[in-house]
Formats: C-alpha cells, structure tokens, sequence
C-alpha cells in the first residue's frame, strides 16, 4: 500500500509541474519556490499546537487547490502559482513520508511517525 501511496503523490507533482509548464513564469521560479511552502515550520517557534497548524495549513492540498481555482477564475496568475507550488510541495513530501502532522510534535504525522 506505501507503494501506490507513494506513487500516487508522484502523479500528483507530475500533475503540478504540467499546471506549473501553463503559466507565464520561467521555470526556475518552480525550484527556487518549491521549498517556501516550509516556512510553516515557523510556527513550531510557538508550541506543537500552534506549529502543527501553521504547517498544515502550508501544506494541506485542499488549501492550495482553493487557491489555484481562485486564480484561475479571476485570471490571478499569481494565486494559481501560489496554488500549485503549494500543491507540488505538499506532494513531493508525501512522497517522502512527510505528512500532516498532529500536535503531539514534528514528527508525528498522519503518515506515521518520521524517524521509524
């Protein structure tokens, strides 16, 4: 099952480089861009409650699906990068086992336990 899992965030940042290829940015933008959605981090400055949310909401895929339409029914180029970088980050993590994480600490995610 890790397996399909794992190759099913694959296809979905193969999905977000092709939205990414649609809009009018060059693709270093895509590089240099695909770790921001890590400041979320940030908030783990605050506690695990506060950390574990700020991270989630960087790196929830409904969030940054919300985003891309947003920009793509107003025409923002802007919020639909925003969107899909958030989205292939949050891929590309899933596909290394990091998940959402639960406000017991950093590594404990909805994916299990990073470190095991």
């Amino acid at each position: 099952m890790k397996t399909t899992l794992k190759l099913e965030e694959v296809m979905m940042f193969v999905l977000g480089i092709y939205l990414f290829s649609l809009l009018e940015y060059p693709w270093w933008w895509f590089l240099v861009l695909m770790l921001t959605p890590d400041i979320g981090m940030v908030g783990y400055i605050f506690g695990n409650k506060v950390g574990a949310f700020c991270y989630n909401l960087f790196h929830h895929k409904g969030v940054a699906i919300l985003i891309y339409l947003v920009g793509a029914y107003f025409s923002i180029p802007l919020c639909q990068l925003i969107g899909v970088i958030l989205f292939s980050h949050s891929a590309l993590d899933r596909m290394l086992g990091y998940g959402l994480k639960y406000d017991k600490g950093f590594k404990f995610t909805h994916l299990g336990e990073i470190g095991k």
